[in-house]
């Protein structure tokens, strides 16, 4: 059975060489290992095996997976990553001293000459004591969304965030129904079907739906937590206005509330950082997004302008409905940096700002020349 899928991952390879995971894949080395070793990293490359066209080709299933099976994953990490195999992440969210940034540390968008914009920053977090959602049972899904409502209970009793938590799991107190589920999906609040995605589903992370899966909003409806998706949480924090300061901090404080709780706390690996299911997001597990109209540099229609500024920053572009999205009518484009691994949360917030601060200067200087 074994040597038939090694023989498969062989042929994939060379037929699609753009899967990382396959291309990282090293027949020696998997003789080294256990047999119990040899099937936990064959299901951590199964989404790659059945959907060769995937980038990436593996999640992992358990916390430990990044650690026990380090001589595939830091090659990985590597490819994706482009950083040496063998590099250390760690983790800092303190602005103190970081670069390129204004001497008290606020990082004011008014100041640049800006309105109010949606500001919005995501995170990935798993809890150590259970499996990564690729492994998980019924079960394990349902217990750990129980014990994720100690946590929004105590969300909800304070003032600051207050709110709700909708479940999808059937016989759960907070369930609704599907008019619901499909009412805050449209609201872009919920999480939409797994079943439906090809890569989650052979990844197993997709399995049992749609128990143990719900989502926390605070009653400003600008925090919000997804459990149960392609990682145990998916931390989201969104809101309106000019200092980028204040919806890192509010996430970073609900992350306090949240390990807290007696019994929760996150997966971490020494080398690696937060532990994601996906290696695209290990590290800090974060997206900071801005959208911000540059009508002048999307004056032909299309992004390539902005995109071609931003790149050298290390800053993707969007469209303002994510990727593969057109751009805004009045040319607001979503910019984030593209980085999450060997950068520091600090980094991240501020290559944000000199990102928005460089394309707000060029986007000036269309004006004045246009």
């Amino acid at each position: 059975m074994t040597s038939n899928i090694i023989a498969k991952i062989k042929a994939l390879k060379a037929d699609w060489p753009g899967n990382i995971a396959l291309a990282c894949f090293d027949p020696d080395y998997f003789a080294t290992l256990s047999e119990n070793h040899k099937a936990r990293l064959l299901k951590c490359l199964n989404s790659g095996i059945e959907n060769p066209d995937s980038e990436m080709g593996c999640y992992a299933c358990q916390p430990s997976d990044y650690d026990d099976f380090k001589p595939f994953f830091s090659k990985v990490l590597a490819r994706y990553h482009k950083v040496p195999e063998g590099v250390r992440h760690v983790n800092d969210w303190n602005l103190k001293g970081v670069a390129g940034l204004p001497a008290d540390g606020v990082l004011d968008l008014a100041r640049l000459g800006l309105p109010a914009l949606s500001m919005r920053v995501r995170t990935g977090r798993n809890l150590r004591d259970f499996p990564l959602p690729g492994s998980m049972t019924r079960e394990d899904r349902i217990h750990l969304e129980q014990k994720m409502m100690a946590a929004f209970d105590k969300l909800i009793a304070m003032p600051e965030y207050g709110g709700r938590y909708y479940s999808l799991t059937p016989g759960n107190p907070c369930s609704i129904d599907d008019t619901k589920y499909r009412e805050l999906v449209d609201e872009h609040i919920m999480f939409k079907n797994m079943d439906n995605d090809r890569y989650l589903t052979a990844a197993g992370i997709a399995a049992d739906w749609p128990h143990g899966r719900g989502c926390y909003v605070s009653a400003d409806r600008g925090f919000t937590i997804w459990v149960g998706e392609e990682d145990h949480l998916r931390i989201i924090c969104m809101q309106r206005g000019t200092i980028l300061n204040e919806v890192f901090d509010r996430l970073k404080s609900a992350f306090a509330v949240v390990e807290g709780v007696e019994g929760l706390e996150f997966a971490y690996s020494v080398d690696y950082g937060v532990v994601t299911s996906c290696p695209t997001n290990l590290g800090t597990g974060m997206r900071a997004s801005v959208h911000i109209p540059l009508p002048n540099l999307t004056a032909d229609g299309t992004d390539s302008r902005a995109v071609a500024l931003a790149r050298p920053l290390g800053l993707s572009v969007r469209g303002v409905g994510g990727e593969h999205t057109p751009i805004g009518a009045d040319g607001t484009v979503d910019i984030s940096p593209s980085a999450r691994f060997c950068i520091t949360e600090a980094e991240i917030v501020a290559a944000l700002y000199r990102g928005i601060a460089l394309l707000k200067a060029e986007e000036d200087k269309c004006n004045l020349t246009g």
